[in-house]
């Protein structure tokens, strides 16, 4: 299998021309909808709507609302870099237990795992699992 394949392979956007035009084309459309906005009439309930570019504003504000408030949430919600890294200090496992092995176990029983006579119950004749 040739490994120069893989290497030499170009995808869409390792081309800085792409890259380019996607911007461009991006720019274009903007400017086109800031134009449309103010040559197409719309049928308004409120008298704010009529402003001109209420609507990117209204979006702008709003992108920049959704990032404060989630900067906001972070506060709280944030866990420490090591959460998931050490067991122990979730379970309260006394240091001279192998928690990986009181884990395993705990997996064990919560799946059933080993247990061969399980019981299937019938209902109307039929095998239902429960």
């Amino acid at each position: 299998m040739d490994t120069n394949k893989t290497k030499d392979k170009q995808y869409l956007f390792d081309n800085p021309k792409n890259i380019k035009r996607v911007l461009y084309t991006l720019y274009a459309s903007c400017f086109l909808l800031v134009v449309l906005d103010f040559v197409i009439h719309r049928h308004v309930y409120h008298s704010w709507e009529n402003l001109p570019l209420f609507y990117p504003l209204y979006g702008f504000v709003g992108c920049v609302v959704l990032v404060f408030v989630a900067k906001w949430m972070r506060t709280f919600l944030m866990r420490p870099e090591d959460y998931y890294d050490n067991p122990k200090d979730d379970y309260d496992i006394p240091d001279d237990v192998d928690s990986e092995h009181t884990l395993k176990n705990a997996a064990d029983e919560n799946t059933h795992k080993g247990q061969t006579d399980q019981t299937t119950n019938t209902i109307g004749g039929h095998d239902v699992d429960a």
